[in-house]
């Protein structure tokens, strides 16, 4: 099938996606002979719509096979395993799908044609719920904690929820794709599938010359004279639609509702969409175009008509007025907020941060402030007056606070706050019934009477355990559990 071909199948199924038709676009999508990963990853998303899993998976397969940096297929295949419950399998996808992002904030897929950005924490937060269906509670709240570091304002509670939920060791909502987005072929190659007609049709001119026997061309008109001097007014100053700018940089177009323009062309801009994109108009043509490649432009009847390019402005920049450092405005506080009887608590946390309380307050007062200041709940929280949250250096309601504001100093106290861990399960360990010898690297090889720590438990055939420093998957059958006081 040529590329013309499946470009025009992929236009078709996409179509009927809009009309709400999946049934159709389905098959025409599987009529393709050759799919490309994109498509690939269209028939998964559909198949997901259907609830077909096993067809979702193949497809998503498809798709990874040929992209391996296509970080939404795993994305995507992830939460395919995920409802299949197969969860090692889902966590790998989504961990895979986290090392295709390289430490970026989120991947906008846009440009190539699908309309969705990934974020690197929500897929830290699908991380983290496998990790806890896992049974593996203190990786899962690893994982939100990382996450913390990645998200928007848009995220903020997605994040913080999930983490309230793993310090309570329930489960949440997996982050789903929205199955309804495709990727889309490029438009500006759709449009040239449809044929052109290049030579129009015939059209039968008549002179309004009376008694004019030429045939051919129309005759010279007579000219205008005693005209108006003035020039025309420029095709810039007529009444237009939307807010004149200047285009500073050339934009080259990557998906069809994109504009190509190039520096000194006037834009007028319909609408500035908080993404930084702005809907223009440009002869005649609408499309988006990034708006800090434009620049505000009067073209009002009373505004000056700029003659040619002007010469840079060669003023020196104004004397910056005289400041006072940061350090020593930071003192003045300090020593203010003291006369006031307020102390500066210096929290250490996952990173360090400070609190303003009047001096001697309560616990209560203390830990609620502290609990603001990083949106969590305060039963979550552990105050220190060491790093070590041990014995008598923990603050909690029965702490004599008195004690505890006797250690402060010029205004200044120092506290350690950790997150409350559960207690963890008692350990199981095994004892090798038989040796068991694989060559598959994910198993666990041992020797009859070896001690095996169980990690996980795959299904009622296989565990996962350590014996040594090496860890994999072993059968159940050859092992046998050992007393909990053994």
């Amino acid at each position: 099938m040529s590329f013309l071909d499946t470009l025009r199948q992929w236009d078709e199924a996409v179509t009927c996606v809009d009309k709400k038709n999946q049934p159709e676009a389905l098959r025409i999508f599987l009529a393709i002979a050759e799919p490309n990963s994109k498509i690939y990853f269209n028939i998964g998303c559909l198949h997901l719509l259907d609830k077909d899993l096993d067809a979702a998976e193949k497809a998503f397969d498809g798709s990874i096979r040929k992209d391996e940096h296509l970080a939404v297929a795993f994305f995507q295949r992830g939460i395919t395993f995920y409802k299949r419950e197969r969860f090692e399998e889902s966590l790998g996808d989504f961990t895979n799908a986290y090392k295709a992002l390289r430490g970026n904030q989120l991947i906008d897929y846009k440009a190539l044609g699908l309309r969705y950005k990934l974020f690197a924490c929500e897929v830290l937060h699908n991380m983290a719920l496998i990790e806890a269906h896992l049974g593996n509670w203190k990786n899962a709240q690893e994982n939100l904690m990382n996450a913390r570091d990645y998200k928007t304002e848009s995220k903020l509670n997605l994040i913080d929820n999930a983490l309230q939920s793993i310090l309570k060791q329930k489960l949440f909502k997996l982050v789903e794709f929205p199955t309804s987005k495709l990727f889309r072929p490029n438009k500006n190659y759709v449009a040239q599938l449809e044929k052109k007609d290049y030579l129009g049709k015939a059209k039968v001119v008549a002179s309004v010359i009376p008694q004019d026997h030429f045939s051919g061309f129309a005759p010279l008109q007579p000219q205008v004279h005693d005209g108006p001097m003035t020039p025309k007014e420029p095709e810039v100053f007529r009444a237009l639609e939307g807010k004149a700018h200047m285009v500073l940089f050339e934009f080259i177009p990557e998906t069809s509702d994109e504009l190509a323009v190039v520096p000194g062309n006037i834009v007028f801009v319909l609408q500035k969409g908080t993404d930084n994109w702005a809907s223009v108009i440009f002869n005649g043509r609408k499309g988006l175009v990034p708006y800090n490649y434009l620049q505000p432009l009067d073209i009002s009847p009373t505004s000056k008509i700029p003659k040619g390019i002007t010469t840079p402005p060669t003023h020196d920049p104004p004397i910056r007025p005289k400041r006072t450092p940061v350090t020593e405005r930071r003192l003045d506080k300090v020593k203010k907020e003291s006369k006031d009887n307020q102390c500066m608590v210096k929290i250490h946390f996952t990173f360090n941060f400070a609190i303003s309380i009047p001096m001697g307050s309560s616990y209560q007062v203390l830990i609620d402030k502290i609990s603001e200041k990083l949106k969590m709940e305060a039963t979550s929280l552990i105050l220190s007056l060491t790093p070590e949250a041990s014995g008598d250096s923990v603050i909690d309601a029965n702490t004599n606070m008195e004690s505890v504001w006797a250690r402060a100093k010029d205004g200044h106290l120092t506290v350690w706050c950790k997150i409350y861990e559960p207690p963890q399960e008692p350990q199981i360990c095994f004892t090798a019934l038989h040796t068991y010898e694989s060559s598959n690297p994910e198993d666990l090889s041992f020797e009859e009477g070896d001690e095996i720590v169980l990690l996980s438990r795959i299904n009622q055939d296989w565990l996962e355990g350590q014996c040594g420093e090496k860890t994999g998957i072993f059968p159940a059958s050859f092992v046998e559990e050992k007393p909990a006081n053994g």
